[in-house]
Parts: structure tokens; sequence; C-alpha cells
């Protein structure tokens, strides 16, 4: 039971392959009239949430705790309710209801700063360089190969940008059940700031067209603005890359639990 209520995978994943006493273990009652799904559904410990970043993603584990015990347990226990008259999923939502509204405070306050660079990517995109002749209406430099790239990369970063704000909108709009916090607003912030990131590399490689195009080829000039440039943006996806990445493997990574774990006999 401790390894429950104590979050401990490695050792929960031990007696998940212990096939021969599972049944048991899994019907198990406390003096409480909580079974392990009951523990499942308390809060973790302030150690173990401790361990993830984000109260987003510390709701995510939780729910995924309460599902992988949820599967495993016996049909009769599920609904059976504690000495307290709780059914598990009640004593989920009262145990999480605090950590529900910080999940909901951490995603709205994550999303209007992305939202705000999104917009400012849009406001400077298709900026034609050179403008168009007088007689034609064509841009002057409609010929050059670094144009075509310049006008492949700003399109990409605009439309990438573009659904970059509305999926964090989206976020900012949702309904905040305990439920969402498992895939949908999950899904919703990689896709967004997956977006993000791509808007602001098709960005700067815009950014670098319209320099070759304007400054006519003069690399010596070229590069040292591209670099000073790309200091911010840089700045930028360290900090939020590797939040991308612990979304990513929260959500669609191999799970907490390592069902396939040799036995220790």
């Amino acid at each position: 039971m401790s390894s429950i209520v104590n979050r401990q995978e490695k050792m929960f994943s031990l007696l998940y392959r212990c096939e021969a006493s599972r049944a048991t273990f899994f019907s198990l009652v406390d003096s409480n009239g909580d079974t392990m799904l009951h523990l499942a559904a308390k809060l973790s410990p302030p150690s173990q949430l401790a361990r993830i970043s984000g109260a987003a993603l510390q709701m995510q584990r939780e729910l995924q705790w309460y599902k992988e015990v949820e599967s495993i347990m016996n049909h009769p226990l599920k609904d059976v309710p504690n000495k307290n008259n709780q059914t598990t999923r009640e004593l989920f939502t009262d145990e999480h209801k605090d950590l529900l509204v910080k999940g909901e405070e951490w995603m709205k306050g994550s999303s209007p700063s992305c939202t705000v660079v999104g917009a400012l990517i849009i406001t400077i995109m298709f900026t034609v360089p050179g403008g168009n002749v007088q007689e034609t209406g064509y841009p002057i430099f409609k010929n050059k190969k670094s144009f075509t790239v310049f006008i492949v990369a700003d399109a990409i970063s605009l439309f990438s940008s573009s659904t970059s704000v509305l999926m964090f909108l989206g976020i900012l709009t949702s309904r905040y059940a305990d439920e969402d916090f498992l895939k949908s607003l999950p899904k919703k912030l990689i896709f967004g700031l997956s977006t993000l990131f791509l808007s602001i590399a098709t960005m700067m490689v815009t950014f670098c067209a319209a320099l070759i195009i304007m400054l006519n080829g003069r690399l010596e000039v070229v590069i040292p603005v591209v670099l000073l440039a790309s200091i911010p943006v840089t700045f930028f996806m360290l900090l939020q890359f590797p939040l991308l990445v612990e979304i990513f493997m929260s959500t669609y990574g191999p799970g907490i639990f390592n069902k396939k774990m040799k036995r220790w006999y």
C-alpha cells in the first residue's frame, strides 16, 4: 500500500509483475475502508509533487496514477465507498481541488506570454523587401532564389504563428475539468508550443533571406547582424523548449510504470 501512497513507481511495477499475488494485493482494504484505488485517489506527498515542474503536469501525473491503478483493480471494488462514504472518484476530486485550481492558473499564466510572441510574429511577417515594380506591381526581387526562400519561410512562419495563437487562445477558454489535464490540455500546449517554435525558426530564415536580398549577399554584414538577432530568440527557445520536451514525454512517453520489469524471483 505504501508504494501507492508514496508514489513509488518502481515498487509498484514490481508488484504488478508478481502475477500470483497481484489479485490479492489489489483486493486489500485498510482500516479506513480505503481500497488501493482510494489510496491512488489521494494527493501525492509534497516531496513527490516537487519532482514535477508546473501544477498542470503535477495534476496530469496524479491522473495517470489514478487511471493506472483503476485499470488493474478488481471491478467490484472500483465503486465501493470507504468509511467516510466517499467513492474513489469523489475522493480524488476532493483531494485535488486545490491542485486543480493551481493547474488552471499555471496554464492560463503560461499562455498569454506565448500568445503575445505569436501575435508579434504575425504583425511583422509578409513584409516584402525592396517593394514592388510600379508598372507591374510585382516584387522587385521576384526572380532571385533568395526571394523564393523568403516567401516560403515567411508563409510558414505566418501560418504557424497564427495556429499557435489560436491554440493558446483555446487553452485560455478551456473548461479545465480534472480529466482535461490528462490529455486534452497537454495536447493543446504541445501543439501551441511546437507551432510557436516553428514560426520563430522560419522567422529567422525569413530575416536572413531578407538581409541577403537587401545587402546583395554581403556576408560580412549579414552574418554579424543575424548572430545578434538570434540572441533573444535563442534565449526564448532555451527557456521554453525544456518545458515542451517534459510535457511531450509526460503525455506520449512510455508511462510512469515499467510493466516489463523483471521479477525478483
